[in-house]
């Protein structure tokens, strides 16, 4: 068995386990993938700087090698090896690649590469190589774009590498909006913004001084839901995009409106509206027209999400006498609870693969990020600080974004990611503070 395919075995086991382990998958040679406790032995790889095939790809050829030799890196799962490692060189894009070479350095996998730049448009061609089997993994490809979306093809290029090497979808071309802070605790600007997964290329969606919160993405990336106080009091708004365009929802009928999220499908909005001292949950449709109630309670009943195939809805309740999860059909009625440990819970978000919970809690004075079956077992805590919380999940599942907030009366909110074997717990740099992301889907 190579040592590609034991990447992608190990990966499954870690996705299935939920409680320390040991597990070793060894190949008949040298190649050996370890994973105890949930760690992989990260996968050595070489990335030569792509060839320049036309006299102005130089600088573009450099940016994307390096940016998709980060994306690997930054998983978790892939070690990259310097070049001042390198025996030989991809000086020839069609030429044989010298297997023995790379062996004698431990890379695992090779990805050589080319780039032309013609009348502002760049074209990028690829190959991956198995370097202990000697073959190609899959046939080579190619992505064309513009100058200025260089980034992405190269985040494109390594997605189509993580996927052939681990069998998992990627999640490098995708985007997050989230709130930017500026200014001092007491008194700090918000807007909405949006991202690249990895911090780059950030754009301001709002421009007023009105507090702005929980942007949350459509299923297709289109559009954004999210609570805004410019008018006194919390209200539901849509946003589009690409136009930055937005209305209001007409969600509120004079009472505070809040915590939105799309249906799967993009129909319809779930969300919070607050009357009489206590809050329900709501559905209606994405267009307007009539809000259906789907709980009743005298409880605080909020965050509602949907499951991926919009049937079901987990929130979180304090109906029980403190805050835990509750899982209900998605045109109301009867809620399980699905949360029983020490502590309080909530911010749930269903995982795109299903499978799974992700949530905040808050125990003994610490607050983490943590997951759970949809049947509320496996409870597995990820993260400890402070203040952790609003989970957001990447378009494949393997990752989770969220908001961290530093001690102290001058703390600033910080992105992070973590894997969700509770592994390569990561900072996510911004321009400003940041805050409740929301991680859209793989772009199109």
């Amino acid at each position: 068995m190579n040592m590609i395919r034991l990447l992608a075995l190990g990966l499954a086991i870690l996705a299935l386990s939920h409680t320390p382990f040991a597990a070793t998958a060894q190949s008949s040679g040298p190649l050996r993938i370890e994973i105890t406790d949930g760690v992989i032995e990260p996968l050595p790889f070489a990335v030569p700087t792509f060839q320049a095939e036309t006299g102005s790809a130089g600088p573009y050829a450099q940016e994307i090698s390096r940016v998709i030799a980060a994306d690997l890196s930054g998983t978790g799962l892939f070690r990259e090896i310097p070049s001042s490692a390198f025996i030989s060189d991809i000086t020839n894009f069609a030429a044989p690649v010298q297997y023995a070479d790379w062996k004698a350095i431990n890379a695992q996998a090779l990805i050589a590469g080319a780039v032309s730049e013609q009348g502002g448009q760049i074209t990028v061609k690829f190959r991956v190589y198995d370097i202990f089997s000697g073959a190609e993994l899959g046939q080579g490809l190619q992505y064309t774009g513009t100058i200025d979306g260089i980034r992405r093809i190269a985040h494109q290029v390594a997605d189509t590498v993580y996927s052939r090497i681990t069998g998992e979808t990627g999640y490098f071309d995708s985007r997050v909006v989230f709130v930017s802070e500026q200014g001092p605790k007491d008194a700090r600007r918000k807007r909405l913004a949006i991202m690249d997964y990895d911090g780059a290329n950030v754009k301001y969606l709002t421009d007023s001084d009105a507090l702005v919160l929980a942007p949350r993405f459509s299923q297709d990336g289109s559009r954004v839901l999210y609570t805004s106080y410019e008018t006194g009091q919390p209200q539901i708004y849509v946003l589009d995009v690409a136009s930055a365009t937005r209305q209001a929802m007409g969600t509120g009928g004079g009472n505070m409106a809040f915590s939105p999220r799309f249906s799967p499908d993009g129909s319809s909005i779930i969300f919070s509206l607050e009357q009489g001292g206590n809050s329900d949950i709501y559905r209606m449709g994405v267009n307007g027209g009539a809000a259906q109630q789907l709980t009743s309670s005298p409880a605080i009943e909020t965050a509602p999400s949907f499951s991926p195939d919009g049937s079901r809805i987990v929130f979180e309740s304090d109906r029980s006498g403190t805050q835990q999860l509750y899982i209900m059909s998605a045109n109301g009625g009867e809620a399980q609870r699905i949360s029983f440990g020490r502590g309080r819970y909530g911010t749930p978000v269903w995982s795109p693969r299903g499978d799974l919970i992700a949530f905040t809690k808050q125990n003994a004075g610490r607050f983490h990020i943590g997951v759970m079956r949809t049947d509320g077992s496996e409870e597995r805590l990820l993260t400890a600080s402070f203040l952790d919380e609003g989970p957001t999940w990447s378009p494949n599942g393997r990752v989770i974004m969220f908001s961290r907030e530093s001690q102290g009366e001058t703390g600033a909110s910080a992105l992070y990611s973590v894997d969700i074997s509770g592994r390569n717990l990561r900072r996510v740099t911004t321009p400003d503070a940041a805050s409740d992301p929301s991680w859209g889907p793989l772009q199109n």
